[in-house]
């Protein structure tokens, strides 16, 4: 059987993304009507692409660089029946478009923002901070927003609201409220925006010009990601181009789409052609992380106007976007995000995920005096990683790795191969390394519990498996205690999401776990990384490969010939995708429907988007939406309903990523006793029963 959501389900629309656009049209000087006919065409093709919200330039109707030109009343008309002829022209549009234009208003011009959506003019947004320094002069002919002599403006045959204190709010998308800005706005030390958005705007449009000079762009960058960033919005930049006059400038025509600190879009400077841009912003995420950054709220209340009802107008409209057809998704969603799929932005979080371990490390060791440390290693992902940290732990310390004392503690399903590579890596780190056989502990064990495994019987039960289990952890602490030792963690964040980690040993407790927030996708990059940089030497770099390419397996169940008894991901699901559920549920709370529509545009084809570099050809695989929900089930079934109690008690360590973490001090706090009914009962709702998804 086959999921068939119901309608809705695959179109982002309906999963709280907003379609924008922002374009670069090209400019003719000084002439309203064919500016007006180049934004309406670029218009008609966004509306045909289900954009919601298109922005254009500063000025777009007449020009910006046309100096005293702008103080001619036969141009000022002509942008005045332009604006009425673009308004018709896109009345049967249902996006909402945001022109530039000189208007007149009580004996002054301003330079305005001005809002259509199906032949209304929904209101008029001046400029408020107007640049007159080195090359810019506007305070020349344009009053600032502060200097307005009226709330409304009798413009295109319509009365409208006019003024700083505008927001557009759609009625029929949750979340969606924009706000406009000028170009100078977003430069000053208190951006009009910064107030809009403490009020409850959620997108905000800039109309700019701003002429290109060198490395300006950049700045550009920072100030659109800084101002998503910290606004917590999506932010639409665009700049003037093509056909605005050289006389002394330059223009680029740039235009960029930011949401949340992250760019999803930007055109080519310097085109010849008009350019568009799109993709869709995720209101649902926004509204979601303003929820949880508490200090949002605080901001706004303590900013004297920021929340007061009085100092906003509301300009409410309905938007009426497509709601059953699949639209597409017209951003980038990472398979693996806590992973870069990016080399440089890879090469540069391998090296501080690797520098926060060690130094939490070094200073838990230095702070309680312990000289030594004792770890078990298994020959699998997370024992190595943990000994690599403990190894450069030793080297900030200015210590021997002999100070490492290492033990492999071979039982029952124990493969000859993973205690040959366990060994391997120990003995080219030069750590101090035993092999302990635990089984005969583990036979006591079972026989005093009267298990009949004691006895040869396969009886391959959890008692079987914790038992092996719950022999190491007392060997590890037993011998830490002999030695003066501090037993090193080795479980890692998806172990701890999962619950698959028995409980009291060294994969869930110890005395301080350096891989505590570290995803089993991102363990796997940090020892790709350490082995391709070969810090330790060729025979360590040799190793690991051999690491990388072992099974995931927690050994307990002995298996039929050399391959392991038990893979993990046989009962846990891949890890690729309970990474992927981990981080969009804590980081974010979406609700399950919301991640399995995000999975599925991430993981349905393996041809397309970006692949971790380094990643092997065989984990380049694609997942179908059934894949993906049955795993999201067995997620959501043992992230919310059996393993809380064992994140309740879970030892110290760094927390790495902004991703998240799951310790009970810090990001992660639930009760041990509540269940997944919520949860699971959302995702049944919205997949519904049997047919098929929609095609590639």
């Amino acid at each position: 059987m086959t999921l068939a959501p119901p309608p809705g389900f695959f179109n982002a629309h309906d999963q709280g993304f907003v379609r924008c656009a922002v374009a670069a049209p090209k400019v003719t000087l000084a002439d309203p009507a064919a500016n007006a006919e180049a934004i309406a065409a670029l218009a008609e093709t966004a509306a045909a692409d289900h954009v919601a919200v298109l922005l254009t330039p500063e000025l777009g109707l007449s020009g910006y660089a046309i100096d005293d030109l702008l103080h001619q009343d036969a141009l000022l008309n002509a942008v005045e029946a332009a604006l009425a002829a673009l308004a018709a022209r896109t009345a049967a549009l249902g996006l909402m478009l945001l022109v530039g234009a000189p208007l007149r208003l009580q004996g002054r011009l301003h330079n305005c923002a001005v809002a259509l959506h199906r032949g209304r003019v929904l209101g008029v947004v001046p400029k408020s901070y107007l640049p007159n320094y080195r090359e810019f002069y506007e305070a020349r002919w344009f009053a600032p927003a502060a200097a307005a002599a009226a709330t409304e403006i009798t413009v295109a045959g319509q009365t409208a609201p006019f003024g700083a204190d505008l927001i557009f709010e759609a009625e029929d998308v949750p979340g969606l409220a924009v706000a406009l800005e000028i170009c100078e706005d977003v430069w000053v030390p208190v951006p009009p925006s910064a107030l809009a958005c403490m009020a409850g705007a959620t997108v905000v449009a800039n109309l700019s010009a701003s002429n290109a000079t060198v490395g300006k762009s950049e700045f550009r960058h920072a100030l659109c990601e800084v101002s998503s960033a910290r606004q917590i919005c999506a932010y639409l930049y665009s700049a003037a181009g093509e056909g605005e006059s050289t006389t002394d400038l330059a223009w680029d025509g740039q235009a960029m789409i930011y949401d949340l600190g992250e760019m999803l879009a930007e055109t080519p400077r310097f085109a010849r052609a008009p350019q568009m841009i799109t993709a869709d912003v995720d209101i649902e995420r926004l509204q979601a992380e303003r929820l949880r950054a508490t200090s949002f709220a605080a901001c706004a209340r303590e900013t004297p106007g920021a929340t007061d009802p009085a100092r906003w107008r509301r300009v409410r409209f309905s938007l009426d976007p497509v709601r059953v057809r699949d639209v597409g998704l017209r951003r980038a969603v990472a398979r693996f995000p806590f992973v870069p799929a990016s080399s440089e932005r890879l090469d540069a979080l391998c090296a501080e995920a690797y520098a926060i371990q060690t130094d939490g490390l070094r200073q838990r060791l230095e702070a309680s005096g312990v000289k030594r440390v004792v770890i078990g290693v298994s020959g699998g992902l997370d024992s190595t990683q943990a000994l690599l940290v403990a190894a450069q732990a030793m080297e900030r310390l200015g210590r021997p790795r002999s100070d490492i004392l290492a033990y492999t503690l071979p039982a029952f399903a124990t493969s000859a191969k993973t205690k040959a590579t366990a060994w391997a890596l120990m003995r080219a780190l030069g750590v101090t390394a035993r092999e302990v056989d635990m089984t005969p502990s583990c036979v006591q064990m079972l026989r005093d519990i009267g298990h009949p495994a004691a006895d040869g019987a396969a009886q391959y039960d959890l008692a079987y498996e914790n038992v092996q289990a719950g022999a190491r952890t007392s060997f590890l602490f037993r011998a830490a205690g002999h030695e003066g030792a501090l037993v090193v963690g080795t479980g890692d964040l998806s172990e701890a999401a999962l619950g698959w980690c028995t409980y009291g040993v060294g994969d869930h407790m110890s005395h301080y776990n350096p891989n505590a927030s570290i995803p089993k996708t991102l363990i796997q990059h940090l020892i790709r990384w350490e082995a391709a940089r070969a810090g330790f030497g060729a025979e360590v770099s040799a190793a690991l490969r051999d690491v990388l390419a072992t099974e995931i397996s927690p050994e307990l169940v002995p298996g039929e010939g050399e391959g392991p008894g038990q893979r993990t991901e046989d009962f846990v699901g891949p890890y690729a995708l309970q990474d992927f559920n981990l981080y969009h549920v804590t980081r974010y709370g979406m609700r399950p429907s919301r991640v399995a529509f995000l999975a599925w545009h991430a993981w349905r084809d393996a041809q397309a988007g970006a692949w971790p570099p380094g990643l092997p050809e065989d984990q380049r695989r694609a997942y179908d939406l059934e894949e993906i929900a049955r795993w999201l089930r067995v997620f959501l079934s043992r992230f919310f309903g059996t393993s809380q109690y064992k994140r309740s008690a879970m030892p110290n360590g760094p927390k790495l990523s902004s991703g998240g973490a799951l310790s009970p001090r810090g990001d992660w706090r639930a009760p041990s006793d509540a269940g997944p009914a919520v949860w699971l009962a959302e995702l049944e709702a919205r997949l519904g029963a049997a047919g098929s998804a929609p095609p590639l």
